[in-house]
């Protein structure tokens, strides 16, 4: 059985490209039906955000790769809760409706579940 992986996405959108190869390398896992996990964290939370426009920061849209993931076969997506509440993110008016929302506290429990931890 393949290993399962934990990606954790803590940087915005715009702040360069962090945040898109954490999406290219979740889209190619769950493609190869990699076990697969995606943890918005830090920065990372305002990927969720409906509405962004991209090219005013000459950066490419993640909402298609964001709405793509559960095609891919990615499900187990996560938002820490203590990360969107620092950063003004409401949780229930997030892009992606599928997503688990977890404490601070519950974190190091989901870390654990995994055999790999990337962070990006």
């Amino acid at each position: 059985m393949a290993k399962s992986l934990l990606l954790i996405s803590r940087q915005a959108p715009w702040s360069g490209p962090g945040a898109r190869e954490a999406l290219d390398i979740v889209l190619a896992g769950g493609a190869f039906d990699l076990p697969i996990g995606l943890l918005f964290l830090d920065d990372g939370v305002f990927q969720l955000l409906a509405g962004q426009n991209a090219r005013t920061v000459q950066q490419k849209d993640l909402s298609a790769n964001l709405q793509a993931l559960p095609m891919f076969g990615v499900e187990d997506l996560f938002v820490c809760a203590d990360s969107a509440e620092e950063r003004g993110v409401a949780t229930d008016a997030l892009a992606l409706g599928e997503i688990k929302v977890l404490s601070a506290a519950h974190i190091a429990q989901l870390i654990d579940r995994y055999d790999q931890v990337i962070t990006l």
